[in-house]
């Protein structure tokens, strides 16, 4: 398979030829590649391109893009979380990744949430932005604020250029947007005691006016081990960061803050 230059490259996965980034150093022992996942509508460079240099200092970073995201070509099936799980999975084992730290954003971070509940040792620690386990968790209005977006509104935003200068078939933006719709009609509650069962660390991290209540960021923390006395219990391996001044959109934008939390976090 031809490959483009640079950090981009492509895999045979399940039915997509799949395009992912590989960046920084390789891996030395006893740490894993840091995987990342954007967010709905995005792909590398509208979610993480002013994270990766930083990131990438002394770990190996991959960032791979989904189905109908970025250079990876849409086909014909709809867009759902599972599948997308078991694409990253499948393309981590494909370029011989057994085991990673996942770090995924909105859509990718219910992806990433997903790949830990379901595929458990391919994850050491994990990184959950701006997500929710189940509906209650959005803001009152998000839904019918999604059933009113059109293509044409996303037009000319960062997205819709990002897209047009990757996709394979940039005219199949609008398509995208519709399968994006569906899929959020089509997203599985999780499990809470599956999510309280979980072995990995989870750092969850929320804009604090995002499209999510902030009191759901706490009721998963409490769910990943912490809320509490750190010290007489001591402290989680799990923590929790609220982002000041932070909407969904904005919340990779946040990379002093970004760029302090994680290492530290996957580095502890």
């Amino acid at each position: 398979m031809s490959q483009p230059a640079g950090p981009g490259r492509y895999a045979d996965v399940n039915g997509l030829r799949m395009y992912y980034e590989v960046h920084g150093d390789d891996i030395v022992a006893g740490d894993p590649p840091l995987v990342l996942v954007h967010g709905a509508f995005s792909a590398t460079g509208t979610s993480w391109g002013a994270l990766i240099d930083g990131l990438a200092r002394g770990r190996r970073v991959i960032s791979v893009e989904q189905q109908g995201h970025g250079h990876t070509g849409d086909i014909d099936r709809p867009l759902r979380i599972e599948q997308m799980a078991a694409d990253t999975v499948a393309l981590l084992d494909a370029i011989g990744v057994d085991r990673a730290d996942v770090w995924g954003y909105s859509m990718g971070a219910a992806v990433a949430l997903t790949i830990g509940l379901e595929h458990p040792r391919k994850v050491r620690k994990l990184v959950l932005q701006s997500v929710a386990i189940n509906d209650d968790g959005y803001h009152p209005g998000y839904f019918e604020m999604m059933d009113t977006i059109r293509p044409e509104m996303l037009h000319g935003s960062p997205y819709h250029d990002e897209y047009l200068a990757a996709a394979p078939r940039p005219e199949d933006f609008d398509t995208l947007v519709g399968k994006v719709k569906d899929m959020v009609g089509h997203t599985k509650p999780a499990d809470p005691d599956a999510v309280r069962a979980m072995a990995s660390p989870v750092l969850t991290i929320m804009g604090d006016s995002d499209i999510f209540r902030p009191e759901h960021a706490v009721e998963l923390f409490r769910l990943t081990g912490g809320g509490v006395n750190g010290d007489l219990a001591g402290l989680p391996r799990s923590r929790l960061a609220i982002l000041p001044g932070t909407s969904h959109s904005a919340s990779v934008a946040q990379v002093p803050l970004l760029l302090a939390l994680v290492p530290a976090f996957l580095e502890a």
